[in-house]
């Protein structure tokens, strides 16, 4: 089985790769310091990706960016960090990678607690996860050849305190090896449409 993790170097990539790279062959996508580069905020170079790397299996991803800070303080241009890279980014990826999944295949995208248990600084960020699970939720009615499509919502990671632990304030840190997993089900089971919180 080959997959496509996009976003491999940040936190919740290196959790999937670490669960997974055991069981399937795995072709690295990041900006930087990977098997294949890609901006998702680029059209263009998800293009490109998939021409290089060409058909799969499957395609994980734990990509996308977004502001954090205070609504009245947020400018359009910031609220669109969250809309180009991890909203229109990780869509990006299933309409232009679709011809390029195998039958029966499956799609992952990332979301996050934020839409459901919001924090100060994260409505750009809720606003972007929400939006990938109705995404989501709706085209899994739609996907051809038997392809799946799921999301996993992560809590913040336990590698992530040092990081956004002062900005989540009374959550308990997720295990790495948790995401992992909940991306093992979604790439390798059989269920569609599915929002996997691992809160």
């Amino acid at each position: 089985m080959k997959l496509l993790l996009v976003g491999a170097n940040g936190t919740i990539g290196s959790a999937v790769y670490k669960e997974m790279n055991n069981d399937v062959e795995i072709i690295t996508a990041s900006r930087t310091n990977s098997d294949v580069e890609v901006d998702i905020t680029s059209t263009a170079s998800i293009s490109r990706m998939f021409e290089q790397v060409g058909h799969v299996d499957a395609i994980a991803s734990a990509a996308g960016a977004a502001h954090f800070g205070y609504v009245e303080e947020m400018t359009p241009k910031q609220n669109l960090i969250a809309v180009d890279s991890k909203l229109l980014g990780q869509i990006n990826l299933v309409l232009l990678g679709l011809k390029y999944i195998h039958n029966n295949g499956s799609i992952t995208l990332t979301t996050g607690i934020l839409m459901d248990d919001p924090i100060e600084k994260a409505a750009s960020a809720a606003m972007a996860n929400g939006g990938i699970r109705a995404f989501v939720k709706s085209a899994a009615i739609e996907m051809p050849r038997g392809i799946r499509i799921n999301h996993v919502s992560p809590g913040m990671l336990e590698d992530s305190i040092e990081k956004y632990g002062p900005l989540f304030q009374g959550f308990e840190p997720v295990a790495s090896k948790r995401v992992g997993l909940a991306f093992r089900k979604s790439i390798l089971g059989a269920q569609t449409g599915q929002s996997y919180n691992v809160y």
